[in-house]
């Protein structure tokens, strides 16, 4: 979760556009806290339906001209592609497009899911305590994402050409097969009992993706980090090999730019290892 922007006119404009695109999915907010996303893309807050419901409003805003693709999307194609996913994924009830002075808004109604997410930010900031079943149930969701078909991409093999020469000092790694992956998989988008949220950003990727960004974001717990190893084996072997120098270089990227900046000690000791291998 992150800050209100720091533009009152971006937050005004956000609020107001989330308060009529309840209107016309009728729903009702409810009155308390509101999640941000970066920079104030996004803002999301709980409702309710008038029979009582509960459900989440999402609304995400872009230029009018970069209004589609894969991040645009990628909530709608997901509930066409896993529905509810086993009850793993809350189900996508209505969309909502709106233009406003050059300014796209797409307001996603989802069911509510009930239970917080593990984390209020995507770096876990303390060890878990999760139970195998916990762990074997996340494998095994991913694993029936990984079968999917899709023409969806979240990593593409020009930016892994690119990005790991640069931040890690060696040649992009051969992936020995592209799966279906979430793509953003860290630790305020899970819940226990087990939800999985946020799927704009899912699509192909390098097989071990996710695995490789659940444990990049728990670099700072050795416990929680250890455990992610243990129930993701392709971890450490040469096949996930591409997938993790590929994660580790998209956060150190982000590094570079000035965010998640407690994590550049371990990322590159992690980097490090990476080129020993």
């Amino acid at each position: 979760m992150y800050s209100p922007p720091p533009d009152p006119d971006t937050e005004q404009r956000m609020r107001t556009h989330h308060a009529s695109a309840a209107k016309a999915l009728d729903v009702q907010t409810e009155p308390g806290w509101v999640f941000w996303g970066w920079a104030g893309r996004t803002l999301g807050a709980p409702a309710r339906t008038t029979a009582g419901a509960p459900v989440w409003l999402r609304l995400v805003s872009a230029p009018e001209d970069k209004a589609s693709g894969k991040l645009w999307d990628g909530a709608l194609d997901a509930q066409h592609a896993f529905g509810d996913l086993d009850g793993h994924r809350p189900p996508l009830l209505g969309v909502h497009d709106a233009v406003d002075e050059g300014t796209a808004y797409r307001a996603e109604l989802s069911a509510r899911v009930d239970q917080p997410v593990l984390s209020d930010d995507p770096i876990l900031q303390h060890d878990l305590q999760l139970p195998d079943s916990w762990w074997q149930e996340l494998a095994a969701v991913l694993d029936k994402v990984s079968a999917a078909g899709t023409d969806r991409v979240a990593v593409r093999q020009q930016y892994m050409d690119r990005a790991i020469p640069e931040f890690l000092g060696i040649p992009a790694p051969a992936a020995p097969c592209w799966t279906t992956a979430h793509g953003d998989l860290h630790w305020a988008n899970l819940t226990a009992p087990l939800q999985i949220l946020d799927w704009e950003s899912w699509g192909n990727a390098p097989v071990g993706f996710d695995a490789a960004m659940l444990y990049a974001y728990t670099l700072l717990q050795s416990d929680t980090a250890a455990r992610v190893r243990t129930a993701f084996p392709i971890l450490g072997s040469p096949a996930g090999l591409a997938a993790e120098a590929t994660v580790c270089a998209q956060l150190l990227q982000t590094v570079a730019r000035g965010d998640n900046l407690n994590l550049e000690a371990p990322l590159r000791g992690w980097a490090a290892a990476l080129r020993r291998r």
